[in-house]
């Protein structure tokens, strides 16, 4: 099953849900889950005011919100800089930036676990509520390849470059007290609260003026420091995919999909990273 992506009809107070589901893989998102995504969220964008949901809730399946990515589709794409520039350029990228052009405010719903991709979808929404079990981070490294150019934009506006450092450089994972201090999210509840406490502030929002609501999102994206990026251009970016086919990134992902310690370094001096035997427990990257 490759999972799917939603956006439930607005109830009766305005309220809507953006939903992942990847039953079995955390939600993990599949290529064509980010195609679903930026299609449900351009559809809504497209909506003139006044039409569609006042607030849109975004939330994962199954008590998780997003496990990263399908990192079992990875080698279908990742070994060659092309595909791999395709991949995050006009298929990652362009869903994220759905998010941020969303002039309807987005609640994220956090349950579990959420990073990589799901960091990324999270740092493109207004207000981010969590449990206390939660979990954040982008732990790639364990992997062997980096975070997209501009992905590290998105994120980096949110946590702030001191914090993604720690994230991308030591693959920490923060518990949802450290990302509440890092600014990472705006509210911890007990678990059992989340979605409580996401349908509250989702009725607190969809009682106030939609045009107020429309506009000061507007201006966010336009004079503040977390509103859209800008980035680099194309050509800037383009080096960045050259590690596709080195022997790093494919030993990260095969060791992943073998369930085995990634042994990264030269040939003649090999040696296993630190705690990258997969934990099925552990959050995909």
């Amino acid at each position: 099953m490759a999972g799917h992506v939603v956006l439930h009809p607005a109830d009766a107070q305005g309220i809507a849900r953006l939903q992942f589901s990847h039953p079995g893989k955390l939600n993990a998102l599949s290529v064509q889950m980010w195609r679903d995504l930026r299609a449900q969220v351009e559809a809504l964008n497209a909506l003139p005011p006044g039409q569609g949901p006042r607030v849109v809730i975004v939330q994962g399946d199954g008590g998780s919100f997003v496990a990263g990515a399908d990192i079992e589709e990875f080698p279908d794409f990742r070994f060659d800089a092309d595909t791999l520039a395709h991949y995050h350029e006009e298929v990652v990228a362009p869903a994220l930036h759905a998010l941020l052009d969303c002039e309807r405010p987005l609640v994220a719903q956090i349950e579990g676990a959420c990073v990589g991709g799901g960091l990324e979808i999270a740092a493109c929404c207004d207000i981010r509520l969590c449990g206390a079990s939660s979990r954040f981070g982008v732990p790639i490294a364990k992997l062997g390849f980096p975070m997209a150019p501009l992905e590290i934009e998105i994120v980096a506006r949110v946590i702030g470059e001191t914090t993604l450092r720690e994230l991308l450089l030591e693959a920490r994972v923060l518990s949802a007290d450290e990302a509440r201090q890092r600014g990472l999210v705006t509210r911890v509840v007990a678990d059992a609260q989340v979605a409580a406490e996401a349908r509250r502030s989702a009725e607190a929002m969809a009682a106030l003026s939609p045009q107020a609501l429309r506009l000061n999102k507007r201006a966010l994206r336009q004079f503040s420091p977390m509103g859209r990026p800008h980035g680099s251009s194309p050509d800037e970016r383009a080096p960045h995919y050259a590690y596709a086919p080195s022997a790093e990134h494919r030993e990260g992902l095969a060791a992943f999909n073998e369930k085995r310690p990634a042994r990264f370094g030269s040939a003649d001096a090999p040696h296993a990273a630190p705690d990258t035997a997969p934990d099925p427990d552990e959050p995909r990257p």
